[in-house]
């Protein structure tokens, strides 16, 4: 557990989120990943994604796993590009990998910039280490 909330992120951290749909449409973004618990209070973005899938814009691929507790299952959507379907079985392998060279990969995957991937990790690691400092 922490003491105290979790730092903000940097500047540039996540610049994709919420407009993961109008970059890959634009060809912008070969990949989209969305993962947490079910039920969720996340609303899924299904049924904004579900027209472009119907007509093959874009490729979905869903998973879910139960939580190492069993309480919980895990649901891990993903879509992307007609062609950039390899995309997705590297990023879920990703999940389960530890690391800064898995989160790197994971980014570019992603489609993110360099710059923008070393910054999240950088934050991460930082986090990681107030984290372990604090339970």
């Amino acid at each position: 557990m922490t003491s105290g909330p979790e730092p903000d992120p940097p500047a540039g951290v996540g610049p994709h989120e919420g407009r993961e749909l109008a970059l890959m449409l634009a060809g912008e973004k070969p990949l989209a990943l969305f993962c947490d618990i079910v039920p969720s209070p996340y609303v899924w973005p299904d049924d904004r994604f579900a027209p472009h899938v119907a007509t093959g814009r874009l490729v979905m691929w869903e998973y879910r796993e139960p939580t190492p507790d069993g309480r919980h299952t895990v649901r891990w959507l993903y879509y992307a590009l007609p062609g950039e379907e390899w995309r997705i079985d590297r990023a879920h392998a990703l999940r389960a990998v530890p690391g800064e060279e898995a989160c790197t990969e994971l980014g570019r995957l992603l489609g993110y910039r360099e710059a923008d991937i070393r910054a999240f990790v950088a934050w991460l690691t930082r986090t990681q280490s107030i984290e372990s400092q604090t339970t």
